[in-house]
């Protein structure tokens, strides 16, 4: 009598027809999110001006807590998501929206529609900042393919210096048209201007979240290179400029609201690559939960530091920042 062969069972696969995916919800997830839940509680209860003192209390908590509580979630979670589409476009993990110039494009279109009609409303602004988002992140792909990058370095290298470009340009319009002021608040990136009836346009980013989602794969594929890309029967060009007009969406929206976030779109992605590796479609839900949760964690940081005053939230961003870039690079160089 002879023994049938030991059959070995194959492993899963993340993603592709008829192949096991990766579970989205998990109770590290699960875990993570009660975590990110906890810091939001923390951030509607703090404040200078107590909540409880009946119907001023509850006015200042609907018109200023709860709004800004919100506008810490859809940004911190776009931006975050922003980031790992510039990532994947680019082939590159250092890229982001602060890195390739586009919030500085958004604005500069931000600027320019206030300089041509100083009443515009909200949602003309956001436009300009959208519209100057898209082109100058096409710009700088325009940009890449003309360049030969022997180092992944010179991607956010060139992106830096475009966006120093287009920010001295900001910087001059601003100073003829005496508006350097009102472009340093704008950019300074804080939600104390966030309260009910000014941020209910970050609602639209929402829209870029679960485009996405539904995105993930196709973005997945942009990722492997156009030849790939194009072999697995997907369009490259018209995939890309979705991703790029998403970016831009996000980038402008926020960048009117809110103001520029820096390195978020760096941080979160790398760091949930790090620990979880590179299937997109599951790793959308972490880099969503620990956007908003870093977001949030440095609002907390700006509004307690020097209480009873606020210092900008991009500050604490751009020194956490700055100091995983440096780090992200360093290892880079260890790794040859």
């Amino acid at each position: 009598m002879t023994s049938s062969p030991t059959r070995v069972r194959p492993e899963p696969r993340a993603s592709g027809p008829g192949r096991t995916r990766a579970r989205l919800l998990t109770p590290g997830l699960a875990v993570a999110s009660l975590v990110v839940v906890a810091l939001l509680l923390v951030s509607l209860a703090t404040g200078e001006y107590s909540i409880l003192t009946g119907d001023a209390g509850r006015e200042l908590f609907l018109g200023v807590r709860v709004p800004r509580t919100i506008a810490l979630i859809l940004s911190g979670a776009a931006m975050s998501m922003s980031g790992i589409i510039m990532q994947l476009v680019t082939q590159n993990r250092f890229a982001e929206p602060t890195t390739t110039g586009t919030t500085e494009w958004a604005g500069l279109g931000l600027l320019t529609v206030m300089a041509i009609a100083p009443g515009a409303s909200v949602h003309t602004r956001m436009v300009g900042a959208v519209v100057a988002a898209f082109v100058g992140t096409m710009l700088f792909f325009l940009l890449l393919s003309r360049l030969s990058l022997r180092s992944s370095l010179l991607v956010p290298i060139v992106g830096m210096m475009l966006g120093s470009v287009v920010s001295a340009i900001s910087t001059f319009v601003a100073l003829e048209t005496n508006m350097l002021q009102s472009l340093g608040i704008w950019f300074q990136g804080s939600f104390t201007s966030v309260y009910t009836g000014q941020y209910e346009i970050l609602w639209i980013v929402a829209g870029v979240v679960v485009a996405v989602v539904l995105l993930a794969d196709r973005l997945t594929a942009v990722g492997l290179g156009e030849d790939i890309a194009t072999s697995l029967g997907l369009n490259y060009r018209l995939t890309v400029l979705a991703a790029t007009g998403l970016v831009a969406i996000a980038t402008g929206v926020v960048a009117v609201v809110v103001g520029s976030l820096p390195f978020l779109g760096l941080v979160v992605p790398n760091i949930v690559s790090m620990l979880r590796g590179d299937d997109l479609r599951s790793n959308l839900p972490w880099v969503g939960v620990c956007g908003i949760g870093l977001v949030t964690a440095c609002d907390l940081i700006a509004r307690t530091a020097i209480s009873p005053f606020e210092i900008p939230v991009a500050v604490v961003l751009g020194v956490l920042g700055a100091a995983v870039f440096l780090g992200l690079v360093l290892l880079r160089t260890r790794r040859g």
